[in-house]
């Protein structure tokens, strides 16, 4: 049976998991008294991708957008339908190696910007091509 607003997670055997979400929110600074009370149940599928046929995850590797809160070891969820502007964060390959940086635009001309101040920006140079496989639209960190 499907739970309308639930969460589901794939559990062993391909089936789906319904978790309760809550309608209160939690405190990130001062502690506040918790509600008894959920609100309904959330897919985290649903919830995260919005076109299902052009979406696909990978695994971030390295220190480079930790600013972006995309950290070593990150599930980024990433959209191929979507058009990459100015200031997305994308899957981008250069000479044949994928990265994840910002998109960026620097006389006349498209440049990779990481999110870390450790890390130069990717320029393109002469006869490099850059291509974009998609816009990732969000990440899935897990802390245990």
């Amino acid at each position: 049976m499907i739970y309308p607003n639930s969460i589901q997670q794939a559990a062993p055997g391909g089936m789906l998991v319904h978790l309760p979400l809550y309608t209160s929110k939690v405190q990130a600074g001062f502690p506040s008294p918790a509600d008894d009370y959920t609100e309904g149940r959330l897919s985290l599928d649903e919830h995260l991708v919005a076109h299902r046929d052009s979406t696909f995850f990978v695994r971030a590797k390295g220190n480079s957008m930790v600013d972006a809160g995309i950290f070593d070891g990150s599930l980024l969820v990433v959209d191929r339908s979507l058009s990459p502007g100015i200031g997305d964060i994308v899957i981008a390959v250069v000479d044949g190696e994928m990265t994840v940086k910002r998109l960026g635009w620097r006389n006349g001309q498209y440049v990779l910007k990481p999110e870390n101040s450790s890390y130069p920006e990717i320029q393109l140079k002469e006869g490099q091509e850059l291509q974009v496989w998609g816009v990732v639209t969000s990440t899935v960190r897990k802390f245990l």
